[in-house]
C-alpha cells in the first residue's frame, strides 16, 4: 500500500516538524520524529493531533511528551520552551485522517471486483477446457490404414 502524500517522508507537511531538533545526545541529535518513535508514538499521527489543537495547547500537551524523554541536553524544565519552539514548525490544521483498515479493504475488494482481470481469467480457462475436449473427442482421423486391412484401392 502507498502511503497518501500528507504522510510520506518526500512530501509530509510535517517535515518542518518531524524533523526538527529537541536537543543533543550523546549519540547525535534528536529529532521529534526519534523521540515520538521512542516513546511508541506515531509520530505522522500526533502531528496531525498536535496541529488540529490551539498553539498554546498544542504546545502544553507536547512539553508533557518531552518530559517523558531521558534528559540530553537539555533539561525537563526546558520542556515548555522546547515545546514551544517545535509547535510553531507545525501547520495550522492537520491533513485528513488516514482511513481505517476495514475501509482500505473494503476499497480493494471493490476495485478487485471492478477488475477485468477475473473475468479474462475466466474465459480463458473456459476456452482451453473446450479446446482440450474438443481435441480429445475428435475420431482418429489417420490418413494411413491399419495393417492387417486391404484398402479399396489395393485391390
Amino acid at each position: 500500500m502507498t502511503l497518501r502524500p500528507e504522510y510520506s517522508l518526500g512530501h509530509s507537511e510535517y517535515n518542518a516538524f518531524l524533523f526538527a531538533a529537541v536537543g543533543e545526545e550523546s549519540v547525535g541529535t534528536l529529532t521529534v520524529l526519534t523521540a515520538l518513535t521512542r516513546l511508541g508514538i506515531d509520530p505522522w499521527q500526533e502531528a496531525a493531533r498536535l496541529s488540529d489543537l490551539p498553539r498554546e495547547t498544542a504546545a502544553r500537551v507536547f512539553a508533557q511528551t518531552i518530559a517523558r524523554l531521558p534528559e540530553g541536553d537539555w533539561k525537563a524544565s526546558d520542556a515548555e520552551t522546547i515545546a514551544a519552539r517545535l509547535v510553531d514548525s507545525l501547520p495550522l490544521r492537520s491533513a485528513p485522517p488516514i482511513p481505517s483498515t476495514a475501509v482500505q479493504r473494503a476499497r480493494g475488494s471493490i476495485e478487485m471486483k471492478n477488475s477485468r482481470f477475473p473475468a479474462w481469467l475466466t474465459w480463458g480457462a473456459v476456452f482451453v477446457a473446450a479446446l482440450v475436449l474438443t481435441l480429445y473427442l475428435q475420431p482418429d482421423r489417420n490418413l494411413e490404414s491399419p495393417q492387417g486391412r486391404e484398402t479399396t484401392t489395393q485391390r
